[in-house]
């Protein structure tokens, strides 16, 4: 029996007649709606004739979290009066209730990309909702670019519709074509908002940490509004993490019930949460409920004011989540929570002041994310570098170049072209991310499709930190099956299982497409992309939009993210690759040999995360410390079972921002032989000729990617010369100039060819560090050619070798001794040395009575010398450049200073027009 009542109340229903014209004409519109006008549950049901106005339609509403596509196919169940699975119904990753009779499907944005690269027609769908888009999730702004491909092209007919109460509405009006702009002016009632920022300044989020002030002002403003305000409270906290701190600071709320809800969560959590409650309830969630969900009793929403959003380094192949302030788009879903069934009340922990100074929209998920998996969706659809889609921003080209360079080395892509494979195909089809998904290919035909289904399970969904940080320990407790977790990993490594069949299995067979092929459940669950891995440093899995971190472990990881309800949730995309420096690409990886693997759950355990991250495999520096084939760093805890293996294969590491080194947080000890299976194109054999510790090393070095193996001395007649050569030129650039023979005339000749350079330029040589190196094979040969070791080096007369850059040709050089004397006659007949140390000031320093007479400053080519006069003893006694000066004003104020000290020598009254002498006066 159809609830009219309730559905009466709904206010978007005023708005129907004007969506139902405008897809009509349009084929396209965007729904602007605010929280709890039904915009979520009525229009899919009038867009369907299910409540008997308008013609009878196949409608799909795509969710971003699967937790909102359970509860609005429930919500629109009940309003027909009906169970769920009949006229109304959801499939999501693992579960499906939903028939042939279903007119209404509620789906998760990745199962729809999956129907999409299997059916790319949708039959029988004529209208797709896209709900919440204002979440900028990569799977909705892929399905969106994808539905305008298939509406343009091959299905004119088919209506799309993207709803949102915050989004940026024009930008996805232009997106669909000028599409018009519905808004349903909304009836919710009132929030009132109560600023409650920390008394003091808390330190701003830093990566994954939190300043402890902040959680425990949140903590204090929960206990507040309990006391001030009526009805339930829902408090919104960026990660698990955080959610657990701030309901262990609350404590005993005296008969309050304290629910956690995040993505991660058990299913029977999450149903409680939407239900009624019996007694006054505080829910304490990360964003699953902040948009697409009423949490019946809720009146006081506590927001924290933060998310959480990964962040890739595509250089360093290396990511990290950080935590970040939440968008102003964000602030007012969450606050709609509060007014969704009376007057509510939103408490924000920052200032008014902070609020206008908030991003208007979150940043959307492909520019921030990895783009590993969406860039094989791309090559799937036929579009490898995605330039044709349709999108409202479009995909960084370093994050596609990463992305490319992964799926071209583990065989998803063709080299050239970037066109999926076959394999490729296969990968896209196992709803995992590329990474796991090639894993699985190759594990399955060595250790077993069940096996290696059941790691790849564990990766896909990170296991909770309870389990350790051992792979293979966790694996051996998530089959004692005692917690929820593994009820889920149950489930998951049963869907791996038979999508890995129905997908063509390792074999490299045509997947099959038969459809009769495992149960329905099973197929729609093997085509959910719900990808990941808990992979690369790190992120936890991701239930729709738990912005990244959602697992509390805020893990999300390089070279793969950590599984996302609907596909990878960015995270993490490093360029890695299994790329071989020699340009190989590792298609095959372990599997290429075809061999099965023996061992226990270490050995199984290690080959598949091996598989899946090889530029993790790492071996032992010591002190817990491991070298990365990337060439990351990285530590075991302490305490850990792992420490002491000699190589790991690493599955799961963070990075702290700033931090030196990675931190493992799941992996497996593997022997090298597993190590080498599962990286072999990353595997290189040189010879080496380098300059290390002062000499040249000629050597022999195997290395797996920047973890060497081992090393031996070369035999001297396997040395190439050039090699040599090339070496001792690294040695002169690392030490300098130096380790060549130079005597005192030899740098007097350099530093008068610098002097020369800097007055005149060409032809005269440069002579620094750099622009001799650059030249060697100009000045320093044959010598440098004959040279094997750094004590050749010290032989090569670096004064001689500076001869052959003279300007001989022109007949310049001849003229270096008129230009830039080596020496200059004073008036008592020595001549004195010069030095050009300073090419801008030449120097001389002579005794003061041999330049008696002299009333002009010397100079050379142009330049006055300054002029160092000298006491008897060859102590300086004054300077100057500008000697007829010194001698009419300085000269008898050191002429006072140094008779006493020097009797014997002349002091004349005038010493322009004494005589100059070496010599002190004759003894009387």
């Amino acid at each position: 029996m159809i609830r009219t009542d309730d559905l009466a109340r709904l206010p978007v229903a005023s708005a129907v007649p004007a969506l139902r014209e405008a897809l009509e004409d349009h084929g396209s519109a965007v729904l602007c709606a605010p929280p709890g006008t039904g915009k979520t549950t009525l229009v899919p049901l009038e867009l369907a004739g299910l409540l008997g106005a308008g013609p009878a339609r196949r409608v799909l509403v795509a969710e971003p979290r699967r937790i909102a596509a359970r509860a609005a196919a429930r919500r629109m169940a009940w309003l027909l009066g009906e169970p769920v699975g009949g006229r109304v119904g959801y499939t999501v990753r693992g579960e499906r209730r939903a028939g042939p009779d279903t007119a209404v499907e509620v789906v998760t944005t990745g199962v729809l990309l999956q129907r999409l690269q299997r059916d790319q027609e949708l039959a029988g769908v004529e209208v797709v909702v896209l709900d919440e888009c204002h979440e900028r999730h990569l799977d909705a702004d892929t399905v969106a670019a994808f539905l305008l491909d298939v509406q343009a092209a091959l299905r004119p007919e088919l209506r799309l519709l993207a709803a949102s109460a915050t989004t940026d509405a024009a930008g996805w009006a232009r997106l669909l074509g000028d599409a018009p702009v519905i808004e349903a002016a909304g009836t919710a009632h009132p929030v009132e908002v109560v600023w409650a920022p920390p008394a003091r300044p808390v330190r701003p989020p830093h990566g994954m940490r939190v300043d402890p002030a902040l959680l425990a002002q949140v903590a204090s403003v929960v206990r507040r509004a309990l006391r001030e305000r009526p009805g339930d409270l829902l408090c919104f906290l960026p990660g698990v993490g955080e959610i657990a701190r701030v309901a262990g600071q609350l404590g005993d709320l005296g008969g309050v019930e304290v629910l956690q809800v995040h993505g991660r969560a058990p299913a029977a959590v999450q149903d409680a949460v939407l239900a009624p409650g019996e007694g006054r309830r505080v829910v304490l969630a990360t964003a699953v409920a902040e948009s697409s969900l009423t949490v019946p009793g809720v009146r006081i929403v506590v927001d924290s004011g933060l998310a959480r959003e990964p962040r890739v380094d595509h250089a360093r192949g290396l990511s990290a989540l950080t935590t970040v302030r939440a968008s102003q788009a964000a602030g007012r879903q969450r606050a709609g929570r509060a007014g969704r069934q009376g007057p509510g009340w939103v408490y924000r922990c920052w200032s008014e002041a902070e609020d206008v100074r908030l991003p208007r929209f979150p940043a959307p998920e492909i520019r921030l994310a990895d783009l590993t998996a969406f860039a094989l969706q791309a090559a799937c659809w036929g579009d490898p570098t995605a330039a044709g889609l349709a999108l409202l921003d479009a995909p960084p080209p370093g994050a596609m170049a990463a992305a490319r360079e992964v799926l071209t080395a583990i065989g998803a892509v063709e080299p050239d072209t970037g066109r999926a494979t076959g394999r490729g195909a296969r990968m896209a089809r196992l709803g995992l991310h590329p990474r796991l998904a090639r894993a699985l290919l190759d594990a399955a035909g060595q250790i077993g499709a069940r096996r290696a289904a059941e790691v790849v399970a564990l990766l896909s969904e990170e296991p909770p930190r309870e389990y350790g940080d051992d792979l293979a320990a966790a694996w051996r407790t998530a089959r004692r099956g005692k917690d929820a977790y593994a009820g889920r990993w149950e489930t998951e490594a049963r869907r791996l299982t038979s999508a890995l069949s129905s997908s063509g299995g390792a074999s490299g067979a045509a997947p099959s497409r038969d459809r009769s092929a495992g149960t329905r459940h099973e197929r729609e669950g093997a085509y959910e992309s719900g990808a990941g891995g808990a992979g690369g440093y790190g992120s936890g899995p991701h239930e729709g939009g738990l912005r990244a971190g959602e697992s509390g472990a805020g893990r999300a990881g390089a070279y793969g993210s950590g599984p996302y309800e609907g596909g990878p949730r960015a995270g993490e995309g490093g360029a890695g690759g299994g790329k071989s420096r020699t340009g190989h690409s590792g298609s095959g990886g372990a599997a290429a040999g075809g061999e099965r693997v023996a061992g226990g759950d270490e050995r199984v355990a290690g080959l598949v995360a091996a598989l899946a991250f090889p530029e993790r495999l790492a071996r032992e520096r010591g002190g817990g410390t491991y070298q990365m084939v990337s060439g990351t760093r990285a530590e075991t805890a302490e305490g850990s079972p792992l420490r002491g293996a000699r190589w790991l294969a690493v599955a799961v590491a963070d990075r702290p921002v700033g931090a030196g080194q990675a931190r493992v947080r799941l992996a497996a000890a593997v022997d090298e032989e597993v190590a080498l299976r599962a990286a072999a194109p990353l595997r290189t054999e040189s010879a080496e000729v380098v300059w290390e510790d002062g000499e040249v090393a000629a050597r022999e070095t195997s290395r797996l990617g920047a973890v060497t193996l081992r090393q031996r001395p070369s035999a001297p007649g396997r040395v190439d010369p050039e090699r040599v050569r090339a070496a001792l030129l690294e040695g002169l650039r690392t030490e300098g100039l130096g380790l060549l023979h130079w005597t005192r005339e030899s740098r007097q000749l350099r530093e008068r060819l610098a002097f020369l350079h800097r007055r005149r330029g060409a032809p005269w040589p440069e002579v620094g560090d750099a622009a001799l190196l650059d030249r060697a094979g100009d000045w320093l040969e044959p010598e440098l050619g004959r040279a094997r070791r750094a004590a050749d080096l010290g032989r090569i007369d670096a004064g001689q070798a500076l001869q052959r850059l003279l300007p001989w040709a022109g007949g310049e050089a001849a003229r270096l001794g008129e230009l830039a004397p080596e020496r200059f006659q004073v008036p008592s007949g020595s001549r004195v040395r010069i030095d050009y140390a300073d090419p801008e000031r030449p120097v001389l320093a002579v005794k003061l009575q041999e330049m008696f007479g002299l009333a002009v400053t010397p100079e050379v080519d142009g330049v006055p010398l300054v002029v160092e006069l000298l006491s008897p003893a060859g102590r300086p006694a004054a300077v100057t450049a500008d000697l007829a000066s010194f001698w009419r004003e300085g000269y008898q104020a050191v002429r006072a200073e140094l008779r006493g000290r020097y009797p014997r020598h002349p002091w004349p009254e005038d010493p322009s027009s004494a005589p100059a002498t070496r010599r002190a006066n004759p003894r009387r």
